[in-house]
């Protein structure tokens, strides 16, 4: 039996949670989330609205993994409609910067031009300052892959940790070629 999927999901007071077909729907404070499961497994709601769970038809290899899948998204859609999600980015470099025009992050990374992201529906970004960058939203998944997106335009390089990178992570800077 799996460990995450046999646990059942609270929802939480201002959640709803309504389940028709194979089609779940989160509602609440920060938006409206939907998710359809694959036929493996099979989702209920509890008679007063108040629990979740996740159980499977039988006992395949996708059957299981998707048991803890299913379980574990649907959590993250009931959290997230909660409480929402946050992920800050910092902008390391002399000369970098980020601000927001009209629906499009622009960033000057040390490229020759500005580099325009769109910013999709139904996340909220703002840069407090020129060298921040906070990425909010309901859904953890477009959240997360935002982010790493607009990371990825500038990794932090490893020898002076020149680029976009997640607030408090850590680069570790390579010795140049003077420390031989």
């Amino acid at each position: 039996m799996s460990r995450v999927g046999k646990n059942p999901i609270t929802v939480v007071d201002g959640v709803k949670v309504s389940v028709s077909d194979r089609v779940v729907s989160v509602e609440g404070p920060k938006g409206k989330l939907t998710y359809t499961h694959r036929e493996e497994v099979n989702v209920a709601l509890s008679e007063d609205g108040k629990s979740v769970t996740v159980t499977r038809s039988n006992d395949e290899r996708t059957s299981r993994a998707y048991h803890g899948l299913t379980r574990a998204l649907i959590n993250n859609m009931v959290l997230g409609v909660k409480n929402g999600y946050e992920k800050k980015l910092e902008i390391i470099g002399v000369g970098y910067l980020a601000a927001i025009k009209s629906g499009v992050l622009q960033l000057r990374v040390g490229f020759a031009n500005e580099l325009h992201v769109p910013i999709p529906e139904g996340l909220d970004v703002t840069c407090p300052d020129q060298t921040h960058v906070t990425v909010k939203g309901c859904d953890k998944q477009a959240v997360g892959q935002f982010a790493a997106h607009v990371r990825s335009l500038r990794k932090p390089e490893p020898y002076k940790g020149k680029g976009v990178r997640y607030a408090g992570e850590q680069v570790k800077l390579k010795p140049g070629k003077s420390a031989t």
